[in-house]
């Protein structure tokens, strides 16, 4: 009842009022109440300790982002029960595809293929081609096309998809499948994935191995980029597979009229977008990745980034509507009950799609095929997956599952030195993306030089839509939680609510002199305690007349970390973590807004490292935060992108930010307030050049001169000699 009467700062319940005066009065007292020395007592500056209604506060962040979702998914659910007739059901087919071809697309032109065999290895029964092609100019597939001797003509062709393993389809499960597929007359073309076999992204040939990790590394950390300029690492793989189909169409051994796509795990996902994409596939068969998006986040959450699409939630895009899209055409899911990818939403999404084949007059086309086991492969689902080729794609035979004798590695090599980027070269995910940041970014200069005061404010505008920003509703209702007693001021532990079921846990310090003082919001990674100790820099800011507010906010020290899943989440809704701590900022100053000891008319923030990106945020977008000093702040979201290496985090980031805003565009919407930056960092977190600096905050510099507020903007290198705490003296109003 405390929790939900008090920390609870959107919306409104009928105990609120009965509580917050109780709470208010609590708090009143302990504003003005005498410090007492607890002597020989040990400082615990935690403040969630020993209370079981926080205790699960470092996965609140993700229980709010998946609370959100459901929301969505529940909108979407329910759209879908309204559906009846088979017209109604094609109209939101076509829903689907459009929303598809917004969010993963638009597609780029067809250029072509290049394709080439590189050579060819006969084997008893069948032959393998070792073949290249280029999915777009000058970015390289590599793979390999098995094509039995005893076959139809032309005959029935399956493009194989491969999951998460390194070698992608030259591991052993793999080859298995596919060499059966062959056995039973099927030509089979198995592609490696992004980041997989011979394609790379991230290559050392001194190391032999990516230097970011292995597939979901290298998915996750392109991906990042990908997103920053409003693509989508989706969208890069969904294309490799759609051209793969380009080339197997020129292939006179293959019958256009009959082509199957399938892949397990990360094969599954490519399996599901390829087919709800692309018309030619004339049959599906998705293994162990459809789940629903509900049971996924409920569970392991969301995955690598081409696992998620640029706001696909938010679009009302769903596992089940990659069957759905299908439809009428057939699809047999495959799963496992002991997976990680939830059995039971596998169960719900395939009948939830079964409603639209069914309108659509073939219920039969959709099916679904199980085996008791983990993720993975098994004889039961192999031969089910191959009845289902057989009877769609008119192959008949066998579906009995036989061991086979597989190919080394080295057989099914393709280029000469093993990987792409040391063969071939060619582009990166990386470079394509590059270009398409550089035409985002040549938008935005372009828009600066034309009316830069205009353009600040649509950026502004923009950036609040973008992240997904939400200003708090409702004043903070706060929580005392205890007192220290300092030589010269006081440390006070407070919790107040976020939005939703967020909290945030505080540390309040206030000099013991004086009666009224200014405030200061002081911000850090590693969260509130990481300067709180005696002799740490908050107490420095105290000593110099402040009252310091420390938050750990959403995802930051008591509450937890942000991690991919977390971050992707958002990406998904569309709302960024970074937007979420904005908020947590501006309700930090309407919490010192409240204390009758606090001055607020020239609030300070003094923000460290990552948190300088929410705190920009923040402070153009409300205009309570009068004055900033960001301390290693990133320069730009610019140089993540423009560069293949880079050290920032996907929850630092915003997706789609470059389409509309750069951190700089932020900085110099805050002209003419006070604002110090110390030791800008690049894409690396190392200190930026000063060339760097001069071309990339221009623009701040030309908005505060405007502004005749240059005296009020200071850009300090890392190796200035000046203390940051002499760059916000204690001054009256301005």
């Amino acid at each position: 009842m405390i929790q939900k009467a008090v920390l609870k700062s959107n919306g409104g319940i009928d105990t609120r009022r009965l509580c917050r005066g109780i709470s208010l009065v609590i708090v009143l007292l302990s504003w003005f109440a005498v410090p007492t020395t607890a002597v020989g007592q040990k400082e615990d500056l935690t403040v969630l300790q020993r209370w079981i209604e926080w205790s699960d506060a470092p996965q609140r962040l993700q229980r709010h982002l998946n609370s959100l979702a459901f929301e969505h998914l529940d909108r979407r659910s329910q759209a879908l029960q309204q559906l009846e007739s088979a017209d109604q059901w094609q109209q939101h087919q076509q829903q689907i595809r459009e929303t598809l071809d917004r969010i993963v697309g638009p597609f780029p032109e067809r250029t072509p293929l290049n394709a080439q065999v590189k050579s060819v290895l006969q084997k008893d029964g069948y032959r393998v081609e070792r073949i290249v092609f280029e999915s777009l100019p000058d970015f390289y597939v590599t793979g390999c096309l098995f094509i039995p001797d005893q076959r139809q003509d032309p005959a029935p062709t399956i493009l194989n998809v491969i999951g998460h393993t390194g070698i992608a389809f030259r591991g052993a499960g793999y080859q298995q499948f596919l060499l059966n597929m062959v056995d039973k007359g099927f030509i089979v073309f198995a592609i490696d994935p992004i980041g997989q076999g011979e394609r790379l992204q991230y290559y050392d040939p001194d190391l032999g191995r990516s230097v970011i990790g292995g597939a979901t590394a290298e998915h996750s950390y392109l991906g990042i980029q990908a997103f920053l300029t409003g693509s989508s690492a989706a969208r890069y793989f969904t294309w490799d597979g759609i051209r793969a189909i380009d080339y197997l169409v020129s292939r006179d051994e293959v019958d256009p009229d009959r082509i199957g796509v399938t892949g397990l795990s990360g094969g599954g996902t490519q399996t599901s977008y390829i087919a709800a994409m692309d018309d030619r596939v004339a049959a599906a068969s998705p293994a162990c990745y459809i789940t629903g998006l509900a049971w996924l986040f409920a569970s392991i959450g969301p995955q690598d980034a081409e696992q998620n699409f640029l706001h696909g939630v938010a679009h009302g895009i769903d596992h089940g509507d990659l069957l759905i899209a299908r439809a009428p055409k057939p699809t047999l899911v495959v799963a496992t009950t002991r997976d990680f990818f939830s059995i039971h939403g596998t169960r719900e999404v395939v009948r939830e799609a079964d409603r639209a084949f069914a309108a659509l007059g073939a219920e039969s086309n959709l099916s679904l095929a199980e085996d008791d086991y983990r993720h993975g492969f098994t004889p039961k689902n192999n031969s089910a997956t191959y009845a289902f080729f057989q009877e769609h794609l008119q192959a008949p035979g066998d579906p009995e599952h036989i061991e086979r004798e597989i190919l080394s590695e080295q057989e099914l090599t393709i280029t000469p030195t093993g990987q792409l980027s040391t063969s071939l070269g060619g582009e990166t995910v990386f470079s394509l993306n590059r270009q398409e940041a550089i035409e985002r970014v040549a938008q935005l200069d372009r828009a600066r030089q034309s009316d830069l005061s205009g353009h600040l404010q649509q950026a502004v505008a923009a950036a609040k839509d973008i992240a997904g920003y939400l200003p708090p509703e409702t004043e903070p209702q706060p929580i005392f939680r205890g007192r220290y007693q300092r030589p010269g001021y006081v440390v006070e532990k407070y919790v107040i609510g976020g939005e939703g079921e967020l909290i945030l846990p505080l540390l309040l310090m206030v000099p013991d002199q004086g009666e009224r003082h200014p405030g200061l919001i002081f911000l850090h990674p590693d969260g509130k305690a990481a300067e709180a100790a005696p002799g740490g820099q908050m107490e420095k800011w105290v000593q110099q007349g402040y009252a310091v507010l420390a938050p750990d906010l959403s995802g930051i020290g008591e509450l937890g970390q942000v991690n991919n899943a977390i971050a992707f989440l958002g990406v998904q809704i569309g709302r960024s973590v970074v937007a979420i701590r904005a908020a947590d900022i501006v309700r930090c100053a309407a919490l010192l807004d409240q204390r009758p000891d606090v001055d607020t008319r020239q609030l300070a923030v003094v923000a460290h490292g990552a948190t300088c990106i929410p705190a920009l945020h923040a402070a153009a977008f409300d205009d309570s935060l009068r004055r900033l000093l960001l301390v290693q702040p990133l320069i730009s979201f610019q140089e993540v992108v423009m560069n293949r290496f880079y050290n920032v985090t996907a929850g630092d980031v915003v997706a789609s930010a470059l389409t509309a805003y750069d951190l700089p565009d932020l900085a110099a919407s805050l002209a003419p307030r006070p604002l110090t930056v110390i030791d800008l960092q690049d894409q690396q977190l190392q200190s930026a050049a000063e060339d760097l600096v001069q071309a990339q905050w221009r623009i701040v510099r030309q908005a505060y001169e405007r502004a005749d507020a240059d005296d009020r903007l200071v850009i300090q290198p890392a190796d200035s000699s000046e203390d940051m705490h002499d760059f916000l003296p204690v001054t009256g109003e301005n």
